[in-house]
């Protein structure tokens, strides 16, 4: 599948596309009004744009004194985007048009037995891509940039150090199969821009998207942009110091091990008395309990949200980000949401602590939006050099030929 030729545009018609990819389909005296192009600018510069099949008709409006408007929207030669979560268990992948109409949405588990395979995760992720696309058709015209989530930290310093277990060998068949750059992120920082452009921090240019489940993280969104860091590992708060007393020494990842889902269920089955039966297996169970009025399972759910707490009063201090939104497999439970308030709001100044309004959800759109953003950027000729962007290995084997 080839990738589409970034087209040589003028400065209204850049300016037009743009519009038409943010605010979706307008009409012509709209477009011209907000932009401030004269009618003679604006016919050219929808011509131009109509002839590349970048922009199409979308029908007629008629306004108040009687006279139609033709709308305009982005054609199908702008394509679309595919944002790609790469969890544990699953792999989702989320399409949209650039102007953000969903097209389709994928997942497809990953067999317990290739959950440790280079190569069967990566024949997941490209079969559950191809599912997108195929679930897409050819309406929308072709896939532009695809942008997929990962468990790690993100670098440009870190490519290629580890041939055998890098994402470029996790990618692999993607790379060989699709002629599009595919955009690697971390899947933590994905969901913060899921829940900027469609959750909890929608209407904040500062905030921060904390995840507890297996693993914590953190994402942080400053001037409505992601905040990565010199090495692509801004909000690594796993690595903070812990434990960190007068008799104890942290050691490395010791705060991720403390207050990840698996070391939770560790100390509560440790706690659990005999006379109260079998303890629980899982977070999920743990938390189901609680729900359900258990009132060993509240204890250790309340516990738990306590030490929530005091890691959500760590990044309101560093970060003063107005807004917390909690978000993983533990994090976004309802449950816990009061407890960390109150233990936050004991230990630093009042911030806002919010549920996740997406779910497990979140970094795939997140993903989305970003290779949409970015497939924009190509054709604009606007490119972002801040993210880790790998061609594909065609595109590569060309590059090195010429």
């Amino acid at each position: 599948m080839d990738i589409p030729s970034p087209p040589t545009l003028t400065e209204s018609s850049r300016a037009v596309l743009r519009l038409l990819a943010t605010r979706g389909p307008i009409t012509r005296p709209q477009l011209g009004a907000i932009l401030d192009l004269s009618k003679p600018t604006m016919s050219a510069a929808v011509s131009e744009l109509s002839a590349m099949g970048l922009v199409a008709s979308f029908g007629s409006h008629k306004g108040a004194l009687g006279r139609t408007a033709v709308i305009y929207g982005l054609g199908p030669a702008a394509g679309y985007a595919v944002g790609i979560d790469v969890g544990e268990a699953q792999v989702r992948a989320v399409a949209h048009t650039l102007d953000d109409l969903p097209l389709a949405t994928i997942e497809e588990q990953i067999p317990r037995r290739q959950r440790g395979s280079i190569e069967g995760v990566g024949e997941v992720i490209a079969s559950v891509a191809r599912a997108a696309m195929l679930a897409v058709g050819d309406k929308h015209g072709s896939p532009r940039t695809v942008a997929v989530a990962v468990p790690r930290i993100v670098s440009q310093h870190h490519l290629g150090q580890n041939k055998r277990r890098s994402p470029e060998a996790i990618l692999q068949q993607l790379r060989n199969w699709l002629e599009v750059p595919v955009i690697l992120e971390n899947n933590v920082n994905c969901a913060a821009l899921g829940e900027l452009h469609y959750g909890a921090g929608k209407s904040h240019d500062v905030f921060a998207y904390l995840q507890v489940g297996v693993r914590i993280g953190l994402g942080i969104v400053i001037n409505g942009r992601l905040f990565r860091g010199f090495n692509g590992a801004a909000g690594e708060i796993g690595r903070l110091p812990f434990p960190w007393t007068s008799s104890e020494i942290p050691t490395r990842e010791g705060l991720e091990h403390y207050l990840g889902s698996n070391a939770l269920i560790r100390r509560c089955t440790e706690d659990w008395p005999e006379e109260e039966g079998p303890p629980p297996v899982s977070a999920k169970e743990l938390f189901a309990w609680a729900e359900e009025g258990l009132p060993r399972a509240q204890k250790w759910v309340a516990r738990h949200a306590a030490d929530i707490g005091r890691l959500v009063a760590a990044c309101i201090g560093m970060v003063d980000p107005g807004l917390i939104v909690l978000g993983g497999g533990v994090g976004q439970n309802p449950l816990v949401l009061k407890e960390v308030q109150r233990v936050a709001r004991e230990l630093t100044w009042a911030a806002d602590i919010a549920v996740s309004a997406l779910g497990p959800g979140a970094t795939a759109l997140g993903a989305t939006r970003l290779a949409a953003e970015y497939a924009l950027g190509l054709i604009l000729g606007e490119t972002n050099r801040s993210l880790v962007v790998l061609p594909s290995l065609r595109a590569a084997e060309r590059d090195e030929a010429v």
